[in-house]
């Protein structure tokens, strides 16, 4: 096992070398994507991506613990970062304290991820003062679903621009030691990675972001329905595994599975 990367190393790579950063959730593709990643976030997407959820607003704290212990034990390179649920930590400090710790102490990740701005403000601050390390996210937020009516690109106008832009420095100023900006214009990304002191971490921003993030179902072309545009998809997965239950169901039917070389004598 060799030395994960830590926060303070993340945070002192703005503008240095860009973060690799690989949403994943599974023991499989978190073996494999610690070779290759800074930081693996365990995302809420969990929800949409593996339960087949129309939204991330029915993932729970239990889910977050028990899919972030499965990447920490299958990972030792990469920080890895679990996402906060929705209703986990806006209701008050000390019920945000209560899931932060609960997720951090049952996982064994090096840090939680906060959606919000402005008004989480008080609740990055009050984490990160009690020893909990926390990534912040701007522009869309998948848990304001209901709220935007559905998933919606952020800025377009001068007034929603500024406000991301203030959410972000408060984000900083709370404390956070990175911050996912998602779903904005280019420009808007570019701005805000001038702006703060933290590392940016775009997903469908700009690639002035010092890192990025995707999906590994996304990158890897598993799962059904339309992608976003910001999605690169670098390998065909979904065919392979098709044809490979193809061949598997046409074994049993002619019964060349299972062979001598497959059963106990």
């Amino acid at each position: 096992m060799g030395m994960r990367i830590t926060v303070p190393q993340i945070k002192a790579r703005k503008k240095q070398t860009k973060i690799v950063c690989i949403s994943t959730y599974t023991a499989p593709l978190a073996r494999l994507s610690d070779e290759v990643a800074d930081i693996i976030l365990v995302g809420d997407s969990l929800g949409m991506v593996l339960y087949g959820m129309d939204s991330t607003l029915s993932v729970t704290v239990d889910m977050m613990c028990l899919h972030g212990r499965a990447v920490v034990k299958s990972s030792d390179k990469a920080l890895v970062v679990v996402d906060m649920p929705f209703a986990s930590y806006q209701g008050s400090n000390a019920t945000a304290y209560k899931n932060a710790a609960k997720i951090l102490a049952e996982t064994g990740a090096g840090a939680v991820k906060l959606e919000g701005g402005r008004e989480i403000e008080g609740t990055v601050k009050f984490l990160t003062q009690r020893g909990i390390p926390v990534m912040g996210h701007v522009g869309m937020q998948p848990q304001n679903f209901n709220v935007y009516g559905g998933f919606k690109f952020r800025g377009r106008d001068k007034e929603e621009f500024e406000k991301i832009i203030d959410d972000a420095k408060a984000v900083e100023d709370a404390g956070a030691f990175a911050i996912v900006i998602e779903g904005v214009t280019r420009n808007l990304a570019k701005r805000i990675t001038d702006r703060v002191k933290i590392p940016t971490i775009g997903i469908g921003a700009a690639p002035e972001c010092d890192g990025q993030v995707l999906v590994a179902e996304d990158v890897l072309g598993l799962g059904f329905g339309q992608k976003p545009r910001f999605v690169k998809k670098y390998a065909e997965l979904n065919e392979i595994i098709k044809d490979a239950l193809v061949d598997f169901a046409a074994d049993i039917k002619e019964g060349k599975f299972p062979a001598k070389e497959n059963c106990y004598e």
